[in-house]
């Protein structure tokens, strides 16, 4: 069985602490692993490593790999999974089609291998119990089934698409399932009141289990201009992927299919869908308040104060959100998170950076933070991770002055190589060439200062690139070891 991570949302229901440039499944939400991480671990508990494959926007090739590189394991197991970066983001179901397609051509499986798919993004208890519902769902697939599982729902939930279970039970012999007779949409308030009322609504986890040759048939019949591309060569499809429909499984497939069976799913299970499901999970005080980061508070009760670096105090507060980052201040009515998306497409409508930009900005190499802003001038805050380097570069329009705070700096600037230490500084002129590289073992800290009449991100011209965003092809997809291409035996 090869499992699918699918980690290329956005996750704007997490706004402003989920962004597009460093979503929700990269967040450490709760606990000392992201919620990528957290998946990848409980998948690990029914397949190896070498049968994940992370398929992600191209834009998070490098959070992927991160992450799962530095995942808390002894045994070093992680870095033999496989990452897809999409050319593009085009929905669930060709990203879908791309996975298959790697798993035929690249790791030589056959038509009746099954494909576990499974968001990023969601948070399930125990991870134990969750490896013997997967082998549930590997058993039955191999029938010619397409299996996901339903959540029993326990209050009416609008976030969430349902699923409606079928009056009777089949079984392979030991477990329990059931026909899928229709996929409902998110309802209104009313509607999910009357499914919970009927009692065979269940939640529709996203999760689903199919034999490859099943879902290329079912391709065939319900998304033919899909599978068109899909029977192009790997390398091909890839050129090709802004071709296909954007459109998820669930509407390109799973409402139509007559194959299509549920496993009642009876363990915790959320989805991180919003501030209220967040908020569900987290440690509460004796007034059923979360609070994190410098917080005080003062008859306040069932409320989430989430803060960063101000100190926020609340004062007669109940069932209240406040989420406070570096450029942005959430405040909601509980019950009302769902609405956030809203919200963020107002921003982006306005064209305001904070509907998709954090303060900051993770790369391959490190991090940088915009510490302030102003005419003519920008001042950051720059890490650099042990043994990194930035693109060798120049900027037309901006000149640098960095100033070590922390670790060791090797500065190129031309053909000049140089070291420079702790409260030591470089000067780089416009148009200079020049690269930032940090070759100790602790995390390099510096601060830049840059002067000039235009400060953007595109004001820059590179000439070499460890990460390869120079231009050119996608990237092939690869093995968190950094082997490009490889082809493994199935």
């Amino acid at each position: 069985m090869k499992t699918f991570i699918l980690a290329g949302g956005g996750g704007e229901r997490l706004w402003p602490l989920s962004r597009n440039n460093f979503p929700k499944q990269f967040l450490k939400l709760n606990g000392n692993m992201s919620l990528l991480q957290q998946t990848v671990d409980r998948l690990l508990g029914a397949v190896s490593a070498k049968d994940i494959i992370v398929i992600t926007n191209r834009n998070y090739q490098f959070h992927v790999s991160s992450a799962l590189n530095s995942m808390p394991r002894t045994d070093g197991s992680v870095s033999s999974a496989h990452m897809i970066p999409e050319p593009l983001s085009r929905n669930t179901a060709p990203a879908i089609a791309l996975g298959m397609k790697y798993c035929k051509e690249k790791l030589k499986c056959t038509e009746d291998e099954i494909i576990f798919l499974s968001p990023a993004d969601h948070i399930i208890k125990p991870p134990e119990a969750f490896a013997d519902q997967m082998r549930h769902a590997e058993k039955i697939a191999q029938k010619g089934y397409i299996v996901t599982f339903g959540i029993k729902p326990d209050k009416p939930e609008t976030g969430f698409g349902y699923l409606k279970f079928g009056d009777q039970s089949l079984t392979d012999g030991t477990t329990k399932f059931f026909k899928v007779e229709r996929f409902a949409e998110k309802p209104d308030r009313d509607t999910a009141k009357q499914y919970i009322r009927e009692g065979n609504y269940y939640w529709n986890s996203g999760m689903f289990a199919f034999r490859i040759r099943t879902m290329t048939e079912e391709l065939r019949r319900y998304a033919p201009e899909i599978l068109k591309i899909y029977h192009l060569g790997y390398e091909e499809m890839l050129s090709q992927f802004q071709q296909m429909p954007s459109i998820s499984i669930d509407y390109a497939v799973m409402e139509k299919s007559d194959k299509v069976v549920a496993l009642p799913f009876d363990l915790y299970w959320n989805d991180v869908g919003s501030w209220d499901a967040l908020f569900d999970i987290l440690d509460k005080d004796e007034h059923g308040n979360v609070l994190q980061g410098d917080v005080m508070v003062l008859d306040t009760k069932d409320s989430f104060l989430m803060g960063k670096k101000r100190l926020i105090t609340a004062i007669g507060l109940e069932n209240c959100l406040v989420v406070e980052t570096d450029d942005a201040i959430l405040i909601a009515k509980k019950g009302e998170a769902q609405k956030v998306k809203d919200i963020v497409n107002k921003l982006k409508e306005n064209a305001r950076p904070e509907a998709i930009e954090q303060v900051t900005t993770y790369r391959p190499w490190g991090n940088y933070t915009v510490l302030e802003n102003g005419p003519r001038y920008k001042i950051k805050r720059i890490v650099v991770n042990p043994n990194e380097k930035l693109s060798l570069q120049m900027h037309h329009h901006r000149s640098e002055h960095w100033v070590v705070v922390k670790g060791i700096a090797k500065v190129t600037t031309n053909d000049r190589e140089s070291f420079i230490h702790e409260n030591e500084s470089a000067f780089i002129p416009k148009s200079t060439m020049h690269r930032l590289e940090n070759p100790g073992k602790i995390p390099l800290e510096i601060i830049e200062v840059q002067n000039g009449e235009y400060l953007g991100e595109d004001d820059i011209v590179r000439f070499d690139d460890a990460y390869g965003r120079t231009g050119g092809p996608a990237p092939l997809p690869m093995n968190l070891s950094g082997e490009y291409g490889k082809e493994q035996a199935h």
